[in-house]
């Protein structure tokens, strides 16, 4: 039998490559609602929801989620720290994959990262570079945020380590500090890049997104899996086993 999706967003660029997609899946969309339709009214007849709407839409959907006892995959980026905290406690009630980004490349990029972070350590100085479309709201990109993540994590750093962008005279570059820097620009997709600076040697870790239809194929495999799981938030590591 086929997985039925409800699918929210349906109207963003998201939204239009998971519908199309979705028959490569043995998919079906029971429902795609946007901003202003009845979400309440909709979710009963799916068997997972996949959201990739706005981050102002997050707790309605986790609510709605809960209260039907619906698997989740949640694709929205931009919430502050706080209320993210608030939200993930939300989301552990139900199966729900909690990504930044769901393409199978840059999941394999993190566990690269976390990799080398670990082997390189703050003798080599870190820098993460993200380029996306001008119509992006939100910097930087959630997966710049998460390569981020964890590097600090690696490295035994908070967020106070984090530099976003430098201007004017900002001193020498401290050994513990990890650069973020977003570019946008154009129609990119999404381009990702982490280095990592030694004396005498540079190490870069890339990937490049050319179609939408990447990041979608991972949230239905990521739909296929969580239906199967017991409550709690999972992520992409998860559904490709890289943890």
């Amino acid at each position: 039998m086929a997985l039925k999706v409800l699918l929210n967003g349906s109207k963003g660029r998201m939204g239009h490559a998971l519908a199309s997609i979705a028959p490569e899946f043995g998919v079906t969309v029971c429902a795609a609602i946007d901003q202003g339709d009845d979400l309440p009214g909709s979710i009963g007849a799916c068997d997972v929801v996949v959201d990739f709407s706005s981050h102002a839409a997050t707790r309605a959907l986790l609510e709605a989620a809960a209260a039907n006892s619906k698997p989740v995959v949640l694709g929205t980026t931009g919430h502050a720290p706080a209320e993210k905290a608030e939200l993930l406690k939300l989301a552990a009630r139900v199966p729900c994959v909690w990504a930044g980004n769901f393409s199978v490349g840059v999941n394999l990029l993190f566990a690269l990262t976390r990799r080398a972070a670990r082997v390189l350590g703050e003798d080599y100085d870190a820098e993460i570079v993200e380029m996306h479309h001008r119509l992006k709201k939100d910097a930087p990109s959630g997966t710049a945020e998460r390569l981020l993540e964890i590097i600090l994590e690696e490295r035994k750093l908070g967020a106070a380590a984090a530099r976003h962008g430098r201007q004017g005279i900002t001193g020498e570059r401290k050994r513990s500090e990890v650069g973020v820097h977003a570019i946008r620009g154009g129609d990119v997709v999404g381009d990702h890049t982490v280095i990592f600076a030694g004396t005498g040697e540079r190490i870069e870790l890339a990937h490049r997104a050319g179609d939408r239809a990447i990041f979608a194929r991972g949230a239905l495999r990521a739909a296929q899996w969580v239906v199967a799981q017991k409550p709690g938030v999972y992520d992409m590591q998860d559904v490709l086993g890289l943890t």
